[in-house]
Protein backbone atom coordinates (compact mmCIF):
# COMPACT_ATOMS: atom_id res chain seq x y z
CA UNK A 1 0.00 0.00 0.00
CA UNK A 2 2.81 2.41 1.11
CA UNK A 3 4.37 1.72 -2.54
CA UNK A 4 1.45 2.14 -4.11
CA UNK A 5 1.02 5.78 -2.60
CA UNK A 6 4.77 7.17 -3.21
CA UNK A 7 4.22 5.66 -6.89
CA UNK A 8 0.79 7.93 -7.11
CA UNK A 9 2.21 10.64 -5.40
CA UNK A 10 4.96 10.90 -7.80
CA UNK A 11 2.86 10.91 -11.03
CA UNK A 12 0.66 13.39 -9.42
CA UNK A 13 3.62 15.68 -8.89
CA UNK A 14 4.66 15.20 -12.66
CA UNK A 15 1.21 15.75 -13.70
CA UNK A 16 1.52 19.20 -11.90
CA UNK A 17 4.81 20.34 -12.46
CA UNK A 18 4.39 19.79 -16.49
CA UNK A 19 1.23 21.99 -16.54
CA UNK A 20 -0.84 19.33 -17.03
CA UNK A 21 -3.74 20.35 -15.46
CA UNK A 22 -6.05 21.75 -17.02
CA UNK A 23 -7.71 25.17 -15.54
CA UNK A 24 -10.69 25.94 -16.75
CA UNK A 25 -11.12 28.80 -19.12
CA UNK A 26 -14.61 30.86 -17.64
CA UNK A 27 -15.65 30.51 -21.75
CA UNK A 28 -15.47 26.92 -21.61
CA UNK A 29 -19.30 25.50 -21.87
CA UNK A 30 -22.00 25.19 -24.12
CA UNK A 31 -23.79 28.46 -24.94
CA UNK A 32 -27.69 28.81 -26.22
CA UNK A 33 -27.22 31.98 -28.66
CA UNK A 34 -29.87 34.24 -29.75
CA UNK A 35 -28.72 36.54 -32.99
CA UNK A 36 -30.94 39.75 -33.98
CA UNK A 37 -30.92 39.12 -37.49
CA UNK A 38 -33.22 41.84 -39.47
CA UNK A 39 -35.88 42.13 -36.84
CA UNK A 40 -35.93 37.86 -36.48
CA UNK A 41 -34.54 36.11 -33.19
CA UNK A 42 -32.36 32.84 -34.69
CA UNK A 43 -31.85 30.52 -31.98
CA UNK A 44 -28.05 29.08 -32.47
CA UNK A 45 -25.80 27.35 -30.07
CA UNK A 46 -22.21 27.71 -29.32
CA UNK A 47 -19.35 24.87 -27.22
CA UNK A 48 -16.43 25.95 -26.04
CA UNK A 49 -13.55 23.32 -25.19
CA UNK A 50 -10.58 22.93 -24.00
CA UNK A 51 -7.99 21.39 -26.58
CA UNK A 52 -4.64 20.88 -24.64
CA UNK A 53 -3.19 23.77 -22.04
CA UNK A 54 -3.97 27.13 -23.70
CA UNK A 55 -6.16 25.93 -27.10
CA UNK A 56 -10.01 26.45 -26.96
CA UNK A 57 -12.32 25.00 -30.07
CA UNK A 58 -15.29 23.82 -30.27
CA UNK A 59 -18.56 23.25 -32.29
CA UNK A 60 -20.90 25.44 -33.76
CA UNK A 61 -24.99 25.59 -34.75
CA UNK A 62 -26.13 28.45 -36.86
CA UNK A 63 -30.07 28.75 -37.48
CA UNK A 64 -29.80 26.09 -39.80
CA UNK A 65 -27.24 23.48 -40.86
CA UNK A 66 -25.66 21.03 -38.88
CA UNK A 67 -22.83 21.30 -36.05
CA UNK A 68 -19.38 22.67 -37.50
CA UNK A 69 -16.02 22.45 -35.77
CA UNK A 70 -14.63 25.60 -35.18
CA UNK A 71 -11.13 25.38 -35.15
CA UNK A 72 -9.41 28.26 -33.04
CA UNK A 73 -11.28 30.10 -30.57
CA UNK A 74 -9.29 33.13 -29.82
CA UNK A 75 -9.29 34.17 -26.35
CA UNK A 76 -7.67 37.31 -24.44
CA UNK A 77 -9.42 37.53 -21.03
CA UNK A 78 -12.95 37.98 -21.29
CA UNK A 79 -13.46 38.56 -24.80
CA UNK A 80 -13.08 35.98 -28.04
CA UNK A 81 -13.57 35.29 -31.20
CA UNK A 82 -13.78 32.62 -34.42
CA UNK A 83 -14.45 32.46 -37.59
CA UNK A 84 -16.43 29.01 -39.51
CA UNK A 85 -16.93 29.05 -43.73
CA UNK A 86 -20.41 29.03 -45.33
CA UNK A 87 -22.53 26.12 -45.21
CA UNK A 88 -25.79 26.62 -46.30
CA UNK A 89 -25.90 30.56 -46.40
CA UNK A 90 -25.09 32.63 -49.70
CA UNK A 91 -21.54 33.95 -50.18
CA UNK A 92 -18.47 32.77 -49.93
CA UNK A 93 -17.24 34.41 -46.99
CA UNK A 94 -16.63 33.56 -43.60
CA UNK A 95 -18.79 34.34 -40.83
CA UNK A 96 -17.04 36.04 -38.13
CA UNK A 97 -17.50 35.99 -34.68
CA UNK A 98 -16.58 38.17 -31.76
CA UNK A 99 -18.02 37.88 -28.15
CA UNK A 100 -17.14 38.84 -24.47
CA UNK A 101 -18.23 37.34 -21.21
CA UNK A 102 -20.20 39.39 -18.66
CA UNK A 103 -21.81 38.15 -15.69
CA UNK A 104 -21.71 34.21 -16.89
CA UNK A 105 -23.60 36.12 -20.45
CA UNK A 106 -21.97 36.38 -23.34
CA UNK A 107 -22.45 39.29 -25.79
CA UNK A 108 -21.25 40.20 -29.15
CA UNK A 109 -22.05 40.21 -32.60
CA UNK A 110 -21.85 38.12 -36.06
CA UNK A 111 -20.98 39.42 -39.46
CA UNK A 112 -22.56 37.23 -42.39
CA UNK A 113 -21.27 36.23 -45.37
CA UNK A 114 -23.41 39.23 -46.82
CA UNK A 115 -20.77 41.27 -44.84
CA UNK A 116 -23.25 42.86 -42.67
CA UNK A 117 -23.12 42.83 -38.40
CA UNK A 118 -25.84 41.16 -36.46
CA UNK A 119 -25.85 41.68 -32.35
CA UNK A 120 -26.24 38.28 -30.48
CA UNK A 121 -26.41 37.13 -26.83
CA UNK A 122 -25.98 33.95 -25.13
CA UNK A 123 -26.79 31.85 -21.75
CA UNK A 124 -25.36 28.88 -20.66
CA UNK A 125 -26.65 25.49 -21.45
CA UNK A 126 -28.44 24.22 -18.50
CA UNK A 127 -28.75 20.90 -17.62
CA UNK A 128 -32.06 19.03 -18.14
CA UNK A 129 -33.09 15.91 -15.44
CA UNK A 130 -33.47 12.65 -16.54
CA UNK A 131 -35.84 10.34 -15.10
CA UNK A 132 -34.24 6.65 -14.91
CA UNK A 133 -37.46 4.79 -14.26
CA UNK A 134 -40.00 6.65 -16.48
CA UNK A 135 -43.89 6.64 -15.60
CA UNK A 136 -45.43 6.44 -18.67
CA UNK A 137 -48.72 8.43 -19.32
CA UNK A 138 -52.32 7.60 -22.14
CA UNK A 139 -50.83 7.33 -25.49
CA UNK A 140 -52.17 10.41 -27.44
CA UNK A 141 -52.88 9.96 -31.02
CA UNK A 142 -51.47 13.14 -32.63
CA UNK A 143 -52.33 11.62 -36.44
CA UNK A 144 -56.42 11.20 -36.30
CA UNK A 145 -56.28 10.24 -40.04
CA UNK A 146 -58.81 12.63 -41.01
CA UNK A 147 -57.67 16.28 -40.79
CA UNK A 148 -54.69 18.75 -39.41
CA UNK A 149 -56.78 18.95 -35.80
CA UNK A 150 -54.24 19.52 -32.97
CA UNK A 151 -51.43 20.74 -36.02
CA UNK A 152 -50.64 24.41 -37.10
CA UNK A 153 -48.21 25.04 -40.36
CA UNK A 154 -45.39 27.80 -39.75
CA UNK A 155 -46.23 29.44 -42.90
CA UNK A 156 -48.46 30.18 -45.23
CA UNK A 157 -48.59 26.79 -47.57
CA UNK A 158 -49.96 23.73 -45.55
CA UNK A 159 -49.84 19.68 -45.39
CA UNK A 160 -52.89 18.55 -46.39
CA UNK A 161 -54.73 14.49 -45.18
CA UNK A 162 -55.54 12.57 -48.30
CA UNK A 163 -56.56 8.97 -48.11
CA UNK A 164 -55.93 8.68 -44.33
CA UNK A 165 -52.55 10.22 -45.28
CA UNK A 166 -50.62 12.96 -43.66
CA UNK A 167 -48.90 14.25 -46.38
CA UNK A 168 -45.94 17.02 -47.21
CA UNK A 169 -45.59 17.37 -50.88
CA UNK A 170 -42.12 18.88 -50.05
CA UNK A 171 -41.28 23.03 -50.50
CA UNK A 172 -43.89 24.19 -48.03
CA UNK A 173 -44.17 24.89 -43.98
CA UNK A 174 -43.14 23.06 -41.67
CA UNK A 175 -46.09 21.40 -39.28
CA UNK A 176 -46.14 22.20 -35.33
CA UNK A 177 -48.36 20.19 -33.03
CA UNK A 178 -50.27 22.65 -30.88
CA UNK A 179 -49.59 20.73 -27.53
CA UNK A 180 -46.33 21.13 -25.98
CA UNK A 181 -44.09 17.94 -24.35
CA UNK A 182 -41.08 17.49 -22.07
CA UNK A 183 -40.22 14.14 -21.82
CA UNK A 184 -41.81 11.46 -23.90
CA UNK A 185 -41.84 8.34 -26.17
CA UNK A 186 -43.48 8.39 -29.99
CA UNK A 187 -44.24 6.11 -32.66
CA UNK A 188 -43.96 7.25 -36.27
CA UNK A 189 -45.19 5.24 -39.47
CA UNK A 190 -43.85 7.06 -42.48
CA UNK A 191 -42.97 6.82 -46.52
CA UNK A 192 -40.56 9.13 -48.84
CA UNK A 193 -40.23 9.07 -52.29
CA UNK A 194 -36.64 8.56 -54.25
CA UNK A 195 -34.09 11.37 -53.05
CA UNK A 196 -36.39 12.88 -50.37
CA UNK A 197 -34.98 14.86 -47.05
CA UNK A 198 -37.51 15.50 -44.36
CA UNK A 199 -37.06 15.01 -40.24
CA UNK A 200 -38.80 15.29 -36.86
CA UNK A 201 -38.04 17.97 -34.30
CA UNK A 202 -38.52 16.63 -30.76
CA UNK A 203 -39.21 19.47 -28.30
CA UNK A 204 -39.10 21.21 -31.56
CA UNK A 205 -35.37 21.82 -30.92
CA UNK A 206 -33.91 18.56 -31.94
CA UNK A 207 -33.98 17.10 -35.30
CA UNK A 208 -34.14 13.31 -36.15
CA UNK A 209 -33.28 13.07 -39.57
CA UNK A 210 -35.57 11.27 -42.41
CA UNK A 211 -33.88 11.22 -45.79
CA UNK A 212 -33.24 8.08 -48.24
CA UNK A 213 -30.52 6.51 -47.08
CA UNK A 214 -31.01 2.90 -48.23
CA UNK A 215 -27.38 1.18 -48.52
CA UNK A 216 -25.10 4.23 -47.07
CA UNK A 217 -23.08 3.98 -44.36
CA UNK A 218 -24.29 6.13 -41.27
CA UNK A 219 -23.93 9.47 -40.24
CA UNK A 220 -25.79 12.05 -38.46
CA UNK A 221 -26.85 13.86 -41.37
CA UNK A 222 -28.40 10.80 -43.09
CA UNK A 223 -31.29 8.82 -41.71
CA UNK A 224 -31.79 8.14 -37.91
CA UNK A 225 -29.38 10.70 -37.05
CA UNK A 226 -29.52 13.46 -34.78
CA UNK A 227 -28.75 16.18 -37.32
CA UNK A 228 -25.09 17.23 -36.92
CA UNK A 229 -24.49 15.71 -33.34
CA UNK A 230 -24.93 12.03 -33.15
CA UNK A 231 -24.64 9.48 -35.66
CA UNK A 232 -26.77 5.91 -35.45
CA UNK A 233 -24.91 2.73 -34.90
CA UNK A 234 -25.99 1.56 -38.57
CA UNK A 235 -28.08 2.06 -41.44
CA UNK A 236 -31.69 0.72 -40.97
CA UNK A 237 -32.89 2.99 -43.73
CA UNK A 238 -35.55 0.64 -46.30
CA UNK A 239 -36.20 1.39 -49.67
CA UNK A 240 -37.76 4.71 -50.48
CA UNK A 241 -41.58 4.37 -51.21
CA UNK A 242 -41.75 1.43 -48.07
CA UNK A 243 -43.33 2.43 -44.58
CA UNK A 244 -41.07 2.72 -41.94
CA UNK A 245 -41.08 2.98 -38.58
CA UNK A 246 -39.39 5.52 -35.75
CA UNK A 247 -39.62 4.86 -31.78
CA UNK A 248 -37.65 7.75 -30.22
CA UNK A 249 -37.42 7.95 -26.43
CA UNK A 250 -36.57 11.63 -25.03
CA UNK A 251 -35.88 12.27 -21.87
CA UNK A 252 -34.02 15.05 -20.76
CA UNK A 253 -31.04 15.38 -23.17
CA UNK A 254 -31.06 11.76 -23.57
CA UNK A 255 -32.67 10.25 -26.78
CA UNK A 256 -33.24 6.42 -27.91
CA UNK A 257 -34.48 6.26 -31.65
CA UNK A 258 -35.05 2.42 -32.63
CA UNK A 259 -35.76 2.44 -36.80
CA UNK A 260 -37.40 0.01 -38.86
CA UNK A 261 -37.05 -2.23 -35.32
CA UNK A 262 -33.47 -1.78 -35.10
CA UNK A 263 -32.31 -0.07 -31.95
CA UNK A 264 -29.50 2.48 -33.75
CA UNK A 265 -28.96 4.89 -30.95
CA UNK A 266 -29.43 4.12 -27.13
CA UNK A 267 -29.73 6.41 -24.43
CA UNK A 268 -27.38 8.99 -25.94
CA UNK A 269 -26.63 12.85 -25.20
CA UNK A 270 -28.12 15.60 -27.21
CA UNK A 271 -25.86 18.48 -26.86
CA UNK A 272 -27.81 21.27 -28.42
CA UNK A 273 -30.19 22.19 -30.64
CA UNK A 274 -29.71 21.11 -34.03
CA UNK A 275 -30.53 23.69 -37.10
CA UNK A 276 -33.60 24.93 -37.81
CA UNK A 277 -35.01 24.88 -34.16
CA UNK A 278 -37.66 26.87 -33.38
CA UNK A 279 -35.89 28.08 -30.31
CA UNK A 280 -33.57 27.57 -27.78
CA UNK A 281 -35.47 27.80 -24.35
CA UNK A 282 -34.18 24.09 -23.77
CA UNK A 283 -35.34 23.71 -20.18
CA UNK A 284 -39.39 24.63 -21.14
CA UNK A 285 -41.54 22.01 -23.26
CA UNK A 286 -41.79 21.95 -26.89
CA UNK A 287 -43.47 20.50 -29.47
CA UNK A 288 -43.54 18.22 -31.97
CA UNK A 289 -42.59 19.86 -35.47
CA UNK A 290 -42.35 18.11 -38.78
CA UNK A 291 -40.19 19.64 -41.30
CA UNK A 292 -41.89 20.50 -44.36
CA UNK A 293 -39.76 22.76 -46.21
CA UNK A 294 -37.35 20.32 -47.72
CA UNK A 295 -38.89 17.23 -49.42
CA UNK A 296 -41.66 14.99 -49.30
CA UNK A 297 -43.42 13.17 -46.84
CA UNK A 298 -46.62 11.07 -46.05
CA UNK A 299 -47.45 10.33 -42.25
CA UNK A 300 -50.11 7.34 -41.23
CA UNK A 301 -49.48 7.54 -37.80
CA UNK A 302 -47.99 9.48 -35.31
CA UNK A 303 -48.57 8.55 -31.39
CA UNK A 304 -46.96 10.05 -28.31
CA UNK A 305 -46.97 8.54 -25.11
CA UNK A 306 -45.80 11.23 -22.00
CA UNK A 307 -43.87 10.95 -19.29
CA UNK A 308 -45.90 11.16 -16.12
CA UNK A 309 -43.30 11.15 -13.16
Amino acid sequence: MKRGFHFTAVLLTLFFLNGWAQETNPLAGRWNLTIDYQGKQLPSWLEIRHSGNNTLVGRFVYAKGSARPVGEVKYQGKKFSFMIPPQWELGNRDMEFAGELQADKLLGTMTFTDGKKYSWTAIRAKDLDHVKIPKWGKTRVLFNGKDLSGWRADGPKNWSVKNGILTCPGQVSNLVSEAKFKNFKIHAEFRYPKGSNSGIYLRGRYEVQITDSEGMEPSDILFGGIYGFLTPNEMAAKSAGEWQTYDIILIGRRVTVIANGTPIIMDQIIPGMTGGAIDNRETEPGPIMLQGDHGAVEFRVFELTPVVN
